[in-house]
């Protein structure tokens, strides 16, 4: 590309910014890094096995591998999006989708009406 076609790109993707990202809009952190799916399903299984309800710095630390801050708040947005936890006010996460062996084998079994 010339050095014009350079300047008008850069400029409509300013503009394009501008545009979308108007008044008080916070603009989303830059992403470094997205979760690999065991990591996703390391943190699952961290919420859903706990004895108690732990906060978010509590279940970072007693996660078995180390997870980056930035990486660990992706999935826990996720599975917040994804309706399977929640954070109460006090900070604490909660496991609330319904996953069990018995929910699971009436759905199979249960019959359309």
């Amino acid at each position: 590309m010339n050095k014009i076609s350079d300047t008008n790109s850069t400029n409509y993707i300013n503009l394009y910014n501008q545009h979308f990202n108007v008044g008080n809009v916070p603009k989303r952190p830059k992403i470094i890094h997205y979760p690999r799916l065991d990591t996703v399903m390391m943190i699952e299984d961290a919420i859903r096995s706990a004895k108690e309800y732990p906060t978010k710095a509590e279940l970072l630390r007693h996660l078995p591998k180390k997870v980056m801050y930035q990486t660990f708040n992706l999935v826990l947005e996720y599975l917040q999006r994804s309706n399977k936890i929640i954070v109460t006010k006090d900070g604490r996460v909660v496991w609330v989708f319904a996953d069990s062996e018995k929910l699971r084998r009436l759905l199979a079994e249960s019959k359309k009406v």
